[in-house]
């Protein structure tokens, strides 16, 4: 396991259900508030906006992006909206915190996201000075993971080498891309048994106590 991560000098993690445990649910209130959103600015029943959610988040990687095809809507305007979260109940974790910080190069969180909403979920978990940079979805004008082109201006704002990159992320479909281009991919959650995942964990802080207990370290 640490030979295959011995090239790695840029390490790359998405925000949410990837840094935090799916049991915080935060999408859970993400959701709420899309749906909240959709009703009132596109004039619909709760129930035909949530099945737009559902069906843009599918379609489009996003459902901002859906949104944004079909509606126009102001992008801003709705991440404000919905990353209006509650935080109180994220529990810090200083384990995290340093088995991140530890690995040798840059970390750098990319997310479908806002980096307003990664910098505060970042703050109530104690780990934001484990981070070298922090890329949102606005890094990419808005265009989300998995789409090749979000990637291209994420990875080129940030000079990432893909072939000495490492990706951690819950949503498997997004992992497609970087793979091709040589990204070694991490996958955080239910098993999946896509061909484009190099390894596997349900925990992203096991899965780097792992990997430092193999002797990888700064």
């Amino acid at each position: 396991m640490q030979q295959a991560f011995s090239h790695i000098d840029t390490w790359i993690f998405d925000l949410d259900n990837t840094l935090y445990p799916p049991q915080a649910a935060l999408f859970d209130q993400i959701e709420t508030l899309m749906v909240q959103y959709m009703t009132e600015t596109l004039a619909i029943d709760t129930k035909t906006a949530n099945a737009l959610r559902r069906d843009y988040w599918v379609k489009y990687g996003t459902t901002l992006a859906g949104l944004m095809k079909h509606y126009a809507i102001e992008p801003e305007d709705f991440m404000q909206q919905v990353h209006d979260i509650n935080l109180d109940h994220l529990e810090s974790d200083e384990q995290l915190q340093n088995r991140i910080a530890d690995l040798p190069g840059r970390k750098i969180i990319y997310t479908n996201g806002s980096r307003n909403h990664a910098e505060r979920v970042c703050a109530a978990r104690g780990i934001t000075n484990a981070f070298d940079e922090i890329y949102g979805v606005e890094d990419a004008n808005y265009i989300p993971k998995p789409r090749a082109d979000a990637f291209e201006m994420v990875f080129e704002k940030a000079k990432v080498n893909a072939k000495t990159s490492a990706f951690f992320e819950d949503e498997a479909r997004n992992l497609e891309i970087p793979k091709t281009w040589g990204v070694t991919t991490v996958h955080i959650g239910a098993h999946d048994d896509a061909h484009y995942i190099d390894f596997r964990d349900t925990d992203l802080s096991v899965f780097l106590s792992r990997l430092h207990t193999a002797g990888f370290r700064a």
